[in-house]
């Protein structure tokens, strides 16, 4: 529902904010990017993690190289869902793990890294096929970036987990969690990452309303949802091809 409802929106001259996964395909995150241009309307995606100090903090150690080149990154976001008649159980909403907590491991690995990844290697299993009849209930999919750093990544309906580890030419840092509503927290041989924060969504609106007051980029808009789509079809695109390696 996210493209029909974006595209509505902007026609009738609204900045728009959308709930993350942005969209189920490329096509439909380039057309929500058109309509919102053309309308000259803001597009933000709803990633309340980017507007997390925490998460702008492990941010800063990959764009400066704190502790050299990334080398390793390992990520896993999920948790045990009981529901048999959910959406999420369901193909044609929209289902699965990779169209909800698939882009949390995507988005922690893509800003460990700082950089974008150029291919993708993917798996998927199901250990409770009475409840995920039709869609996958957790995804391994492997990252590979231009400077040579790997990410393994892993999302779960069926597994409790939610942490964050990178590992550099000259040291580390870790969060877990790193992509829950409150709390996220680390550490790195500089001390610890934890920055008090009372709700990630109430800084992302009043961010968001800021930048369009003042005319200046969004944290998120929306070709930062396009990013994380244009990996989500790949993964499923190595899924098809048996785990074969494809590029993003």
């Amino acid at each position: 529902m996210h493209r029909e409802f974006v595209v509505r929106a902007a026609g009738t001259g609204k900045h728009v904010w959308c709930e993350k996964p942005m969209a189920p395909s490329v096509a439909d995150c380039e057309a929500m990017i058109k309509a919102c241009a053309s309308n000259k309307v803001t597009l933000a995606i709803g990633y309340r993690c980017q507007h997390d100090p925490n998460t702008q903090a492990y941010m800063k150690f990959a764009k400066e190289k704190t502790f050299g080149k990334i080398r390793m990154i390992a990520c896993g976001a999920g948790y045990v869902d009981g529901r048999t008649t959910h959406w999420k159980q369901n193909k044609a909403l929209g289902g699965g793990v990779m169209g909800d907590m698939g882009v949390y491991p995507l988005q922690g690995a893509r800003l460990a890294a700082g950089e974008e990844p150029v291919a993708v290697t993917a798996e998927f299993h199901t250990t409770r096929p009475e409840i995920y009849k039709e869609v996958e209930e957790t995804a391994l999919y492997r990252l590979e970036f231009p400077s040579g750093a790997l990410a393994t990544c892993h999302a779960s309906f069926g597994i409790n987990m939610n942490y964050l580890q990178v590992n550099c030419e000259k040291g580390w840092f870790k969060m877990e969690p790193f992509s829950s509503y409150s709390g996220n927290k680390g550490s790195s041989p500089q001390g610890p990452i934890d920055f008090p924060l009372n709700n990630q969504q109430a800084r992302q609106m009043d961010e968001d309303a800021l930048a369009i007051i003042n005319k200046t980029p969004l944290i998120a808009p929306g070709e930062e949802g396009l990013r994380d789509i244009r990996v989500v079809e790949a993964v499923f695109k190595s899924v098809a091809k048996g785990g074969q390696r494809v590029l993003v």
